[in-house]
């Protein structure tokens, strides 16, 4: 049986064939009209559609990579069923500013389900609700960790929600991690609507991490595999499933070093670093408050009071798909 094409912003994709497709979504003050390009991949026979997205942060580099090389490596074009829409890059302000947000100061992640008639950043989210998210089932959003925050290669899926774990097993990064939702995110907003997003952390901002960039995209392959979307296999999956994460932050200011950093499994009292004052009078030695497994780390030489310095997931099972 023939299927429809998929029409997105008013343009059909046949069945068997793909298109970038261009959607507006503001102007720079030069004038020069600012795009989000949408990678549009549909098959010949009815399946899942899903969204692969980078850049909804502007300076977390490591997700555009992943999904601009997931299109140029042709991983979409062979699909034996479903469609696949890419985005590498969707906030392009961000991108040509270094930055984590619009030009507005806004985070797009906070902005869902977004206003044709709000603030930049809300624009912007708007599109994605109305253009992409009514044609998808499902998504892979790519994020890095930020500021000086490294994040070992993880996929979050949302506590209690029995699809989405599903999903991030079939990924199978390293980490599988249960998180709440957050509210006005693009994971929110698409779960209100029934349609599961998965979020994954890899490496940290305007840095390249091979490490993170190569577990995403096997996932990928993985994700799409077991949906019956990739006749090729996927090396199969080593993971581990957190079930939740603490925070331990800088208990005071001064320069700090890490001894164990993120993807290493620690001892409740196991030293981790130290935090030096720049004059040679104090250290403070840190010991890991649990057990666990350090997701991510700190990298930043210098650190004020409350800044985190280890993020800790733990109740640690098998999350082999």
């Amino acid at each position: 049986m023939a299927i429809a094409p998929l029409t997105i912003n008013n343009v059909a994709v046949k069945p068997g064939k793909s298109e970038i497709i261009k959607i507006p979504v503001g102007r720079l003050p030069s004038g020069n009209q600012i795009l989000i390009r949408a990678h549009v991949y549909h098959s010949k026979k009815a399946g899942p559609r899903v969204l692969v997205m980078g850049g909804v942060h502007g300076d977390e580099i490591n997700g555009v990579e992943i999904v601009r090389r997931a299109v140029t490596e042709d991983l979409f074009e062979d699909l034996t069923k479903g469609s696949v829409i890419a985005i590498p890059l969707l906030n392009v302000y961000g991108f040509i500013n270094f930055s984590r947000d619009v030009t507005d100061g806004k985070d797009v992640n906070r902005s869902f389900p977004g206003s044709s008639a709000g603030s930049l950043a809300s624009r912007i989210a708007g599109t994605i609700s109305r253009k992409i998210l009514p044609y998808i089932d499902f998504g892979v959003d790519f994020h890095t960790g930020g500021k000086y925050l490294y994040n070992y290669p993880q996929i979050r899926f949302s506590k209690g929600d029995a699809r989405s774990m599903e999903l991030a097993k079939a990924f199978g990064a390293p980490y599988l991690v249960a998180m709440p939702m957050i509210n006005k995110s693009l994971r929110k907003a698409a779960w209100s609507e029934g349609k599961p997003i998965l979020v994954y952390e890899g490496g940290e901002t305007l840095r390249y991490d091979g490490l993170s960039i190569q577990n995403a995209l096997t996932g990928i392959r993985r994700l799409l595999q077991a949906q019956g979307m990739l006749a090729e296999q996927a090396a199969p999956a080593e993971s581990l499933l957190l079930n939740k994460t603490t925070w331990m932050r800088a208990p005071l200011a001064g320069m700090f070093r890490w001894y164990k950093c993120a993807g290493h499994k620690v001892l409740k009292g196991e030293p981790l670093g130290i935090i030096n004052d720049p004059f040679g009078l104090e250290a403070l030695p840190l010991y890991a408050p649990r057990a666990g497994h350090i997701i991510g780390h700190n990298n930043a030489p210098v650190v004020n009071q409350g800044d985190p310095l280890f993020h800790i997931g733990y109740e640690a099972t098998s999350g082999e798909a």
